[in-house]
């Protein structure tokens, strides 16, 4: 851990230093030797580049993964009041393997007591949908309030739709675009049009 992180620091101050050029030289000349780097001067050390080769994409979805779940998890317990103090529960349905092998790291994030399930229970608790799961909060709830919450996430929703579909029916985006790009608009549609019905679901049970 401290090697990483002192390799981190001698990056970062060789990223810093055209812009707070004395502090950065000061610090360097301590720092480098500790990770086998040497130099008159900090300004002739070569800039960082990046090397795409230690880019983890799995890595990188996992973590993308959990912060969905956190904010979802966070705004439920902001839009229905509940105190920061409290550690409710949560339900969480249709997600990845990632979050089962991270389930620890995501309770203590968002200072939740997170519970894995086949199904949402029927109840009326406040549901987050999302493309990485379903998340319900463990609370009684205000069913008028819940309503209208559902009812405008609706509207986003219809909104996102309406602009995909837009931009798959254009011809001109179709032929002229990259089909990757294509490809990711249609699942961006598709998803969107799961989190609706979703939506309607929820309403449903609320009516």
């Amino acid at each position: 851990t401290r090697r990483t992180l002192i390799r981190v620091l001698e990056a970062m101050l060789r990223l810093a230093h055209p812009f707070i050029p004395f502090i950065t030289e000061e610090l360097w000349q301590t720092v480098a030797p500790l990770v086998g780097k040497a130099g008159a001067s900090i300004m002739v050390a070569p800039y960082p580049s990046a090397d795409e080769s230690r880019i983890d994409a799995g890595a990188e979805r996992i973590v993308t993964t959990i912060k969905t779940l956190v904010n979802s998890a966070r705004n439920l317990r902001s839009t229905m009041g509940v105190s920061p103090a409290l550690r409710p529960r949560a339900y969480v349905s249709d997600y990845p393997p990632a979050v089962a092998a991270n389930l620890a790291s995501l309770s203590a994030i968002a200072r939740m007591e997170f519970q894995l399930v086949d199904r949402l229970p029927e109840r009326d608790s406040p549901v987050s949908i999302t493309d990485s799961g379903k998340v319900m909060l463990h609370i009684e709830i205000d069913r008028e309030a819940e309503r209208g919450r559902l009812t405008k996430e609706k509207d986003r929703f219809h909104g996102e739709i309406a602009k995909a579909r837009t931009k798959l029916g254009n011809a001109s985006f179709v032929e002229r675009a990259p089909p990757a790009v294509v490809d990711l608009e249609k699942k961006r549609l598709a998803d969107f049009e799961k989190q609706l019905a979703d939506l309607d679901a929820q309403l449903a049970k609320l009516a």
